[in-house]
C-alpha cells in the first residue's frame, strides 16, 4: 500500500463514504496526502475547505481533485484535475457543464428504464437521487437492488442500466483540459488502460489517444493505479517520463461500492515509493 493516494470518491458522486467518513479512514489508513475526485462535481472538495476553515479542523495532506467525464472524437477517457483554483471562472463553466451533462443522463436513464423495462419509480426515490452533485449510474444500480432487481449494481447497470448509450454525452477533452489549466491546476489522464469494468487498448491505440490527450495540453499520466499489474504500471511510467509528462498514482476508491482499499496503487499491492509519483512535484508537502 502507498502513502500517497491521488484518486479517491466520496458520496458526492458514486462512492459511499461520507467526506467526515472518509477523512476517518484516511488517517486509520496513514495516507499522507490524498486527492478527493469526485466525479463532475466538487461538492465534497468544498465540504473538506468548509470544515477546514470553519471547524478549524487541520486536514493536511488535502489536494482538491475532480474527475471529469469526457471523449474526444475518437475515444472515450476520464481527466483527473489536480490543484485547481475553484473560483476560477473557465473552472466554473466546466463544474457546471459537467452537472447538468449528470443530470440528464439520469433523467434518460429513469426515461429509459420506465419505457424499456416498465421500471418506475417513485417522485420520493428521484428526489433523493438527484441530491447527490455527481449522480450516475451506480446510483441507479443501487436502487435497482434495493427494488430486487439485481444482486449487485454492477449487474444492475449490465443488465439494464447500459442498454441505452448516453456516452456520447460527454464533455470533450480539450475543452476540461484547457480549463483545469486555466484554473491552475494539473490535468492528468485517469486509468488510461481502462477502469474497473473496462477493456484495456491494444498499445497502438494507447499510444495514439495519449498522443492526442497530449496535443489538448494534458500533463499528467495516472501511471500507478489499483486495477494494473506492477508491471503495467510501470511501463506507463516509462511512457510517462518519455513524453515529460507528470506520474500520477490512485486506487480509485469508492468505499463499499468497489470494494478497493485506500492507497492500493497496484494490483499486486506493492508499496509505491512516493518519489516515483512525480506529480508531487507541484504540490508543497512534506512527508517527513
Amino acid at each position: 500500500m502507498s502513502i500517497i493516494d491521488l484518486h479517491i470518491h466520496s458520496n458526492n458522486s458514486d462512492g459511499t463514504d461520507d467526506v467526515e467518513t472518509l477523512l476517518n479512514k484516511i488517517s486509520m489508513a496513514e495516507i499522507k496526502i490524498f486527492a478527493l475526485c469526485d466525479h463532475d462535481t466538487i461538492t465534497g472538495v468544498q465540504k473538506i475547505n468548509n470544515m477546514s476553515i470553519n471547524e478549524n479542523k487541520n486536514i493536511p495532506g488535502f489536494i482538491r481533485g475532480i474527475e471529469f467525464t469526457c471523449k474526444t472524437e475518437n475515444f472515450k477517457c476520464h481527466i483527473l484535475g489536480l490543484n485547481y483554483d475553484e473560483n476560477n471562472i473557465y473552472f466554473k463553466k466546466a463544474i457546471d457543464a459537467g452537472e447538468n451533462l449528470r443530470q440528464n443522463k439520469f433523467h434518460e436513464r429513469i426515461n429509459f428504464l420506465r419505457d424499456e423495462f416498465k421500471i418506475n419509480f417513485t417522485d420520493f426515490e428521484i428526489n433523493e437521487l438527484l441530491k447527490v452533485p455527481g449522480v450516475g449510474k451506480l446510483h441507479l444500480g443501487n436502487l435497482l437492488v434495493k427494488k430486487g432487481l439485481a444482486s449487485t449494481a454492477f449487474e444492475a447497470m449490465e443488465k439494464f442500466i447500459d442498454r441505452i448509450k448516453t456516452g456520447h454525452e460527454r464533455l470533450h477533452a480539450s475543452f476540461i483540459i484547457d480549463a483545469i489549466l486555466k484554473a491552475g491546476g494539473v490535468p492528468v489522464w485517469a486509468h488510461p488502460l481502462g477502469g474497473i469494468r473496462e477493456t484495456e487498448p491494444d498499445e497502438a491505440t494507447f499510444r495514439k489517444n495519449l498522443n492526442e490527450l497530449i496535443s489538448y495540453g494534458l500533463k499528467g499520466l495516472e501511471c500507478y493505479y489499483s486495477k494494473y499489474e506492477f508491471s503495467k504500471c510501470k511501463w506507463l511510467d516509462e511512457v510517462a517520463r518519455s513524453k515529460k509528462l507528470f506520474i500520477s498514482g490512485g486506487s480509485d476508491y469508492h468505499g463499499a461500492n468497489k470494494k478497493i482499499p485506500l492507497g492500493r496503487l497496484n494490483a499486486d499491492e506493492k508499496n509505491i515509493n512516493p518519489e516515483n509519483l512525480t506529480i508531487l512535484e507541484n504540490f508543497n508537502f512534506n512527508l517527513n
